[in-house]
């Protein structure tokens, strides 16, 4: 743990608990992340840790997936993911990513959401956490300083939250289903394919499945496609592209699935997206 002075940077900050400030931020403007995954894409993990304060992770740019205790959270750009203090969870990025981390007292955060959720970001949140990234790390009390935060903390208070995310199971067969499907979303084995390549009846599965997710398999993959589906159209991927890359016989048949589930066209809901942003 560093020793805190006015002259301390963020870069030699290695715990945020330890900052005395009710907000901290620090932002990476367009770093591309280090190390391949098995695509061959830029990709860094960051393994499983909490900490006591909040984290409101803010991505401009780029591709973030966190998994929180249970559930599967994919952040596309523009939007921004809520975590609560002393929450155990996992953060992994893909290729070139602008991200700005806002981590927040417990004292600070009381109003804020006691689960992690997504997070609408307004242009006035986003350019608050950007402003605070450029704060000192040990700001006045007092001041304009503290007047931007606790703008920032009331401007978050008051964004909406949305739910899109995917419960995980905790059985490892179940894992290695999990993680072959997000390797290879495109593959429409049945649950039944599945089952055998983990050694499992179908009613097991199904059953197992059950308890650790409150989903059927269809269910729990189509909620799956659903947050790639977002995601990749968030980085500009054609409606086709996308229904290719999740397996679907037709553009079509995508299309028919994403309105069902969310009650509107993919280029609608992203065209609101980007229109609230």
């Amino acid at each position: 743990m560093p020793i805190l002075t006015q002259q301390a940077t963020r870069a030699e900050l290695t715990d945020p608990d330890a900052v005395p400030r009710p907000v901290m931020t620090f932002g990476t403007p367009g770093i591309a992340v280090s190390g391949l995954d098995t695509k061959g894409l830029n990709r860094i993990e960051k393994d499983f840790h909490r900490h006591r304060k909040g984290e409101l992770m803010l991505l401009l740019r780029g591709v973030l997936t966190c998994e929180v205790e249970g559930s599967l959270w994919i952040v596309p750009p523009q939007s921004a993911l809520w975590i609560p203090g002393d929450v155990l969870h996992k953060v992994s990025a893909a290729g070139m990513v602008e991200v700005y981390i806002a981590f927040i007292d417990p004292a600070a955060s009381s109003h804020l959401p006691a689960q992690c959720c997504e997070v609408s970001t307004t242009p006035l949140l986003r350019e608050l956490v950007i402003r605070s990234a450029r704060l000192p790390l040990l700001y006045p009390d007092e001041g304009a300083e503290s007047h931007l935060v606790t703008l920032l903390l009331d401007e978050l208070a008051a964004t909406s939250i949305g739910s899109l995310h995917l419960p995980m199971p905790v059985d490892g067969r179940l894992r290695k289903i999990v993680e072959a499907i997000i390797d290879d979303p495109a593959d429409r084995g049945t649950i039944q394919t599945w089952a055998r390549r983990v050694g499992l009846s179908e009613r097991t599965l199904a059953r197992l499945l059950s308890q650790q997710t409150g989903m059927s398999f269809g269910r729990w993959r189509q909620q799956l496609h659903l947050m790639l589906a977002v995601k990749w159209l968030s980085t500009g991927a054609s409606v086709q592209r996308v229904a290719d890359d999740l397996g679907y016989e037709s553009a079509g048949s995508f299309v028919t699935m994403f309105r069902k589930a969310l009650g509107t066209s993919p280029a609608r809901y992203i065209a609101e997206r980007r229109s609230a942003h």
